[in-house]
């Protein structure tokens, strides 16, 4: 196995702070051709279509707030980590305290941008999916 560059470790925390302080210029940091994964907006490719779902996500997240532990093989670069934050609606999630927040994502970087990223996560932030809990919830530390 190669190590990874910290340059990727460090681009990969400044999408996490930008992310975080909502920064359109996250879109910067992708290769125009770049594919992406997101649960509920499926696969993406390109500069227009991740545009689309970040505006999506903008639309609908007041704020949100990442805790997250990088580790970096080559040019693949995993996050995983925590959020909390509040829809526009005015619920709040935490992880630790509701089911929503906590992800992993998968970066592959090219020429020392985002090629491809693969976002793992439960995108019901608000907890409105109570039907499809196949069991209970009592006793869980979320």
């Amino acid at each position: 196995m190669s190590s990874a560059s910290p340059d990727l470790i460090e681009a990969t925390k400044e999408y996490f702070r930008r992310l975080d302080a909502g920064s359109p210029t996250i879109v910067e940091l992708f290769e125009d051709d770049a594919e992406f994964y997101f649960p509920k907006f499926g696969v993406g490719r390109g500069r227009d279509q991740l545009i689309e779902l970040v505006m999506g996500l903008g639309g609908a997240i007041e704020r949100i707030e990442h805790d997250v532990k990088v580790t970096a093989v080559g040019q693949t670069v995993f996050a995983e980590g925590t959020t909390r934050g509040a829809l526009k609606t005015g619920e709040r999630w935490a992880a630790g305290e509701t089911p929503g927040g906590r992800f992993c994502n998968v970066f592959e970087y090219r020429n020392g941008r985002i090629g491809r990223l693969a976002i793992y996560l439960d995108p019901d932030y608000g907890g409105r999916d109570e039907a499809r809990f196949l069991w209970g919830r009592e006793g869980r530390t979320w």
